[in-house]
């Protein structure tokens, strides 16, 4: 789903509010990349919707939490990161793991809970895992990717490799200790890792504003010499432009760093919540800022898409969302065998498989 055009780099400052890019900003961008961009984000987006569907249908159970709002932050990361970078998320991935190059069958699989999925059916929504793409990870512990994130770019820089670990969380991980006695290793050792904060603006029903001292999350770089920068998360030209400046700099010069990415959530915290702690004025502004909708008007604008482009695209993409659908549906359910395959890496002697229903002892 990633762009194969290197992005550009634009060197930004940090400031206090998240800045977009002036309209008719496209300049010499390949327009095909363009288009691959929005096409990419309505992926997600359609994917996402039919997501919540299926999980009212109960043909996925447990936690889900969507990535609607956040297309151009999930797409722009994805087209800035080179493909063997690392990526470790939180349990709001099912776009990341898209715009990783994860077959989207395998990923609506997973959902599902189907033995075809990236997790073999076990890991459901918050736990999607792919070693082919490096995705390492949805973790449903608040930050609890973060200090593993951290482990993974010492590993690389023990190994003299050039790859970058990418380590995306929300708002409200800021205020743990894990993250910040992370971002203290990352920037005393020199560690190739970016940080992403998705500042979606509400913590699951808490403000930023009432839950952190420091509403500038960015700023917290400042704390361990880190440079830290805030961006416009509905621009998905923006998100790739600074993260791919942040990426080389962690490549290239072991500069860790933590980018801010400030975004609308359209729908509450997961499926099931209404977010009555929303205002009128809190749900106008975030549909406003559609990220898809705006990037497909200046696309338009600029003569880049057509009314016929925009319906094809439209076409492919549910097309391809209800391929992965009808794969989930046709895929098996793992057996109840397997439950403790993985609980392992290599076999230990005396593990226990008892399943719940099995005797304690045998007659």
């Amino acid at each position: 789903m990633t762009a194969t055009t290197a992005p550009r780099k634009t060197a930004r400052k940090a400031t206090s509010a998240p800045k977009a890019k002036a309209d008719n900003r496209f300049g010499d961008e390949d327009p095909q990349v363009l288009r691959g961009l929005y096409r990419d984000m309505l992926f997600v987006r359609r994917f996402e919707e039919r997501t919540a569907q299926s999980y009212q249908q109960a043909k996925i159970g447990g936690y889900c939490h969507l990535n609607l709002g956040e297309e151009a932050t999930v797409v722009g990361l994805a087209a800035a990161m080179c493909p063997t970078d690392y990526l470790f998320t939180n349990y709001r991935e099912h776009g990341y793991a898209l715009a990783k190059g994860i077959e989207p069958g395998k990923v609506m699989a997973e959902l599902y809970g189907r033995s075809t999925g990236t997790s073999k059916g076990w890991g459901g929504s918050m736990h999607m895992y792919d070693t082919a793409t490096r995705l390492l990870g949805g973790y449903a512990i608040v930050g609890g990717q973060v200090p593993l994130a951290v482990g993974a770019a010492l590993a690389i820089d023990y190994r003299g490799g050039d790859d970058v670990v990418v380590c995306q969380m929300g708002d409200g991980t800021t205020n743990i200790g894990a993250f910040h006695e992370s971002l203290n290793i990352a920037a005393l050792w020199r560690l190739p890792v970016l940080f992403l904060v998705i500042n979606n603006q509400t913590g699951m029903g808490t403000t930023v504003e009432r839950s952190s001292a420091e509403p500038d999350l960015y700023k917290r770089a400042a704390s361990y010499r880190m440079r830290g920068e805030r961006v416009d998360g509905t621009d998905v030209l923006a998100v790739r432009d600074i993260a791919a400046e942040l990426l080389e700099g962690a490549r290239r010069e072991g500069k860790p760093a933590l980018l801010e990415a400030v975004s609308y959530r359209l729908r509450g915290h997961s499926v099931v919540d209404p977010a009555k702690y929303r205002s009128a004025e809190d749900v106008s502004a975030a549909r406003a800022h559609d990220p898809i909708e705006r990037f497909g008007a200046e696309l338009s604008a600029a003569g880049i898409l057509s009314e016929q482009d925009i319906a094809a695209v439209e076409a492919e993409v549910r097309e391809g969302v209800e391929a992965a659908v009808a794969f989930a549906d046709a895929s098996p359910h793992p057996e109840p065998s397997s439950l403790f395959d993985f609980t392992y890496a290599t076999p230990v002697p005396g593990d226990s498989r008892r399943l719940p229903a099995d005797p304690l002892f045998s007659a």
